[in-house]
């Protein structure tokens, strides 16, 4: 009974020291931190996924392999904000340190900000001054898709705001295609796609544009319920800023009254539901 015993001791002992010798001689997928190579140029296209984003991290020689980025963005939300353009990093870094620097927008090549609440009117002047975009051809009528199909083919709202870099010479037009796509993916990730209620995708968005320049963040939910409400019922919208919007008088404090009454589809005090 007693050798049985120690046979068994001798079996755990030998079983513990194995696993403990297989965890220590283990192959890491990933590179220890605190020794990172020259920098080399990674190219991110706008709705990159992870995984995408860890292959290409895997083939420029900047992680050591793919599932080492891929667990990590699994685990780290913060993943969801590398923006698309050219990062210039550096090689041969741990997960961790590969996406603090993918997340540095100091670290974009010539980059074009895209500020929150730009107009595409806005956009567009962003992109004829910036450096490696081909401005030379005017963007014509749908030539840029939209994301959310609406009667206009306008692309309002649907230009993710963000930190962007394009390679010399970008068409103005690729430029803007690239913007729809990053906002793409982002709605399908927020669930804009589905909609709200009886409103569709494009209409919510429409409505969530008009919130966020009627009302400070503290106030969105208000602003949101007024908005739902007046449609409900039937009520004209009365914003100023649909109509500050037709009549190019962003920015103006008051209206005036005459600025009321203006005949444009986005006077929403002259129409009753929402503008195209």
């Amino acid at each position: 009974m007693k050798r049985n015993r120690i046979i068994t001791v001798v079996i755990l002992v030998s079983t513990l020291l194995a696993v403990a010798l297989y965890v220590l001689l283990k192959p890491s997928n990933d590179f220890s931190p605190g020794s990172p190579g020259p920098e080399v140029a990674v190219s991110v296209v706008p709705g990159a996924t992870g995984t995408e984003i860890a292959k290409l991290l895997f083939q420029r020689g900047v992680t050591k392999s793919v599932q080492a980025f891929v667990s990590l963005a699994l685990k780290d939300d913060s993943a969801n904000g590398i923006g698309p353009g050219t990062h210039n990093i550096q090689t041969h870094l741990s997960a961790r340190e590969a996406l603090t620097q993918l997340l540095d927008q100091r670290r974009m090549a010539d980059q074009v900000v895209i500020k929150e609440g730009s107009t595409y009117s806005d956009v567009l002047k962003v992109l004829q001054n910036a450096k490696n975009i081909d401005s030379t051809k005017s963007v014509k009528k749908g030539q840029v898709t939209p994301f959310l199909k609406n009667k206009l083919n306008s692309l309002e709202g649907q230009l993710y705001p963000a930190h962007y870099s394009f390679a010399p010479d970008t068409p103005i037009d690729k430029a803007l295609q690239d913007m729809v796509s990053a906002f793409a993916a982002q709605s399908r990730t927020t669930g804009l796609t589905s909609g709200f209620q009886k409103y569709s995708p494009y209409e919510v968005l429409t409505i969530a544009s008009m919130v966020q320049i009627e009302g400070d963040p503290t106030d969105f939910n208000k602003v949101a319920q007024t908005i739902y409400n007046r449609l409900r019922i039937g009520m004209p919208l009365q914003l100023n800023s649909t109509v500050q919007y037709a009549a190019n008088l962003r920015g103006r404090i008051s209206l005036s009254i005459a600025a009321t009454k203006i005949d444009s589809p986005y006077n929403t005090y002259k129409y009753v539901g929402l503008p195209p």
